[in-house]
């Protein structure tokens, strides 16, 4: 069975990219969870999955100071928001129109969090086999600085709570990945791919063009999946990436062939549906992101192979309900 990654924790059931929607993957069982962090104005890393304090998933409940000039602080940058400023936004609550309503669980009150938060999470939790799969959000709009700065301060937060060995860190901007694999060369990196990503002339790639890459064919010699598979592939293996992650819909049998024959995992995102959970375990992928790690497990079940270990979850206050803003800043 491929690894079961929770997206954003558990997308579709609890909060995302917070303290209880991560608790809420590792109390159902997963291999790794998967989360987003970025950078705020003062240097701190938060999980956030957007650049901006996207409406959809962040509230505002009132300025850090009463003369806050930048309040509101929903639709500003992370970049320009202290971490004073975002302790006062809720990440727990959802509009209605969010799309998993049939399955989402608010948990108003939940503040964003620290990448150091989540770590503790996984060192207190007793989830000693879960890994982490790090992606760093930047935009090809970021300095080269700005992007080791990230980079580097989330492989020292990881290295702080001993848990490189059981992380990797993914990304859009492969800049990322040159950027790891200088800073700490033992911890995996994961070459994330999109068709918006993959293109000639991307600012994505670090420098590497699609376009120089006219071979399209896999190993058979064809082209199976219509997405020139073998093409993006060898760009993540060029790019130093251990692993290729692309969108699930670009992903087929010819896609994990050429990333086998390459020496890279594959690591499929973002499947919901149980039908196609099903065929890419039995086309070979390595791991699966979803937003229902739930239901994940019912089709591991269902195919006779194994299913990772829920954790207990014994923390002080109880989860999910553990991350009220001011609990986050007492912690800060």
């Amino acid at each position: 069975m491929p690894e079961i990654h929770g997206h954003r924790g558990a997308r579709a059931l609890a909060p995302e990219n917070t303290i209880p929607g991560l608790a809420c993957a590792l109390a159902i069982g997963v291999d790794a969870i998967e989360f987003d962090v970025t950078l705020a104005a003062d240097g701190s890393l938060i999980l956030a999955h957007d650049l901006v304090a996207d409406s959809a998933t962040i509230l505002d409940t009132g300025p850090a100071d009463p003369a806050d000039p930048l309040f509101p602080y929903v639709g500003k940058r992370w970049s320009d928001l202290t971490l004073a400023q975002i302790a006062t936004l809720d990440a727990g609550e959802r509009r209605p129109d969010y799309p998993f309503q049939d399955t989402f669980v608010a948990v108003p009150g939940t503040g964003v969090p620290t990448l150091d938060q989540v770590c503790r999470l996984i060192r207190e939790s007793g989830a000693d086999q879960v890994k982490l799969s790090v992606e760093l959000k930047t935009d090809p709009s970021w300095a080269g600085r700005d992007v080791r700065r990230l980079t580097e301060g989330a492989l020292e937060a990881l290295a702080a709570r001993g848990l490189s060995g059981r992380s990797r860190i993914l990304g859009f901007d492969w800049r990322v990945l040159r950027a790891a694999q200088t800073a700490d060369p033992a911890v995996p990196t994961v070459a994330l791919v999109e068709p918006t990503t993959w293109v000639p002339g991307s600012a994505w790639l670090a420098g590497l063009d699609p376009a120089a890459y006219p071979d399209g064919k896999d190993p058979d010699g064809s082209d199976a999946d219509g997405q020139g598979s073998a093409r993006f592939v060898t760009g993540a293996r060029d790019i130093g990436a251990a692993w290729i992650s692309p969108w699930e819909s670009m992903i087929g049998a010819g896609t994990i062939a050429a990333a086998h024959a390459a020496g890279l995992g594959v690591i499929a995102w973002t499947v919901n549906g149980q039908d196609r959970m099903a065929e890419l375990t039995r086309a070979g992928v390595d791991a699966i992101v979803s937003d229902r790690p739930d239901l994940l497990r019912e089709v591991a079940a269902r195919l006779g192979e194994r299913v990772p270990s829920a954790c207990a979850l014994p923390w002080p206050d109880g989860i999910p309900g553990w991350a009220p803003r001011a609990r986050l800043a007492r912690d800060r």
